[in-house]
């Protein structure tokens, strides 16, 4: 796989990630990756990401996501991923 192909990259994010800051940390790491998407809460508790960019960044992205990452706000306690086309997300990140 070649870590500069554009991907689409959406996790499903579990845990105790509403209401603590999740969605502006993940814009903040996003951002810096240089990615472009959105954190959207979802009615059932968990925030659904969804990136566009190159794999490699996509793939740091999802690292942070699930990983031990001290400074992330909230508990996560999974992740589920899915990669697909890219679909042209507007640059930038976006709180939803």
């Amino acid at each position: 796989m070649d870590d500069e192909e554009i991907v689409r990259l959406t996790a499903w994010v579990r845990g105790r990630v509403q209401g603590v800051g999740f969605r502006w940390w993940v814009r903040s790491r996003a951002l810096e990756l240089g990615l472009a998407g959105s954190a959207s809460n979802l009615s059932d508790g968990r925030v659904e990401v969804v990136a566009e960019g190159p794999r490699g960044r996509c793939r740091q992205l999802l690292d942070l996501l699930g990983g031990d990452t001290p400074s992330r706000p909230g508990k996560v306690t999974g992740v589920a991923e899915r990669w697909s086309a890219p679909r042209g997300e507007a640059p930038g990140f976006v709180e939803r």
